[in-house]
């Protein structure tokens, strides 16, 4: 793969370059947001871009948000050092596809980034029909999703666990079976991890548009309203 890693602790940077080139891709690195931001737009295509949330000038947040407004849909792997689901969530709103907090594990951070490129590989995964619920439609094949006429951008995984809920209409879905059916590597994960990518799709799919369709089902997981909310 050929990989971006965005990351301003040096140290930090340099050790992912080694650990990544040893295991056969290729590695460009930047230790600010403005080199960064630059080599994102202009020396790609990547298979995967490993964003640091921290960094001097443009932040991950901004960079991300940046690549998706130009049409980039590299998958983008945030890392934050920061703790919480809203500072998780800034990624994720941007259009990060993952994220992983420092402290992390070389071995799951390997995992996270063939999982994305596999995904970004294999393209719209065959499955159901159009989903509907109400005004609420999601395409899986075209990876589209709208709210009556309005268009709405989300990433692979927010599409995933959406579809995974409006498969189930009306039904309450465990965090664990959303994330064994949406992650590639499932084992080791915490099932809190889905609140953070419910925060967001609520944000996307709900907030503006005066809604309520993700419903939280308390000591299960959540159900989506059958009528869209």
């Amino acid at each position: 793969m050929r990989i971006l890693v965005v990351e301003d602790e040096e140290n930090l940077a340099e050790s992912l370059r080694q650990g990544l080139s040893a295991e056969g891709h290729h590695v460009e690195v930047a230790h600010d947001g403005h080199h960064g931001l630059d080599l994102a737009l202009t020396a790609g295509p990547y298979d995967v871009v490993l964003l640091d949330l921290m960094l001097p000038g443009p932040g991950g947040a901004e960079i991300c948000t940046r690549m998706r407004a130009h049409g980039d849909p590299t998958p983008v792997l945030v890392l934050t050092a920061k703790d919480g689901e809203y500072d998780e969530a800034e990624g994720l709103d941007a259009g990060a596809d993952d994220y992983l907090t420092k402290p992390f594990s070389f071995v799951v951070l390997g995992a996270r980034l063939r999982a994305l490129a596999r995904r970004a590989a294999a393209g719209p995964a065959a499955g159901p029909a159009v989903l509907q619920a109400g005004d609420l439609v999601l395409d899986p094949h075209d990876r589209r999703c709208r709210r009556g006429a309005q268009d709405i951008e989300l990433t692979a995984r927010e599409l995933g666990v959406l579809a995974c809920l409006m498969e189930r209409p009306g039904r309450a879905v465990a965090k664990q079976d959303i994330l064994d059916e949406v992650w590639d590597s499932p084992h080791g994960i915490d099932p809190n991890i889905v609140e953070v990518y419910v925060s967001s799709l609520r944000k996307k799919i709900d907030a503006p548009f005066g809604r309520r369709s993700i419903l939280t089902v308390h000591g299960t997981g959540y159900r989506l309203a059958a009528d869209g909310g």
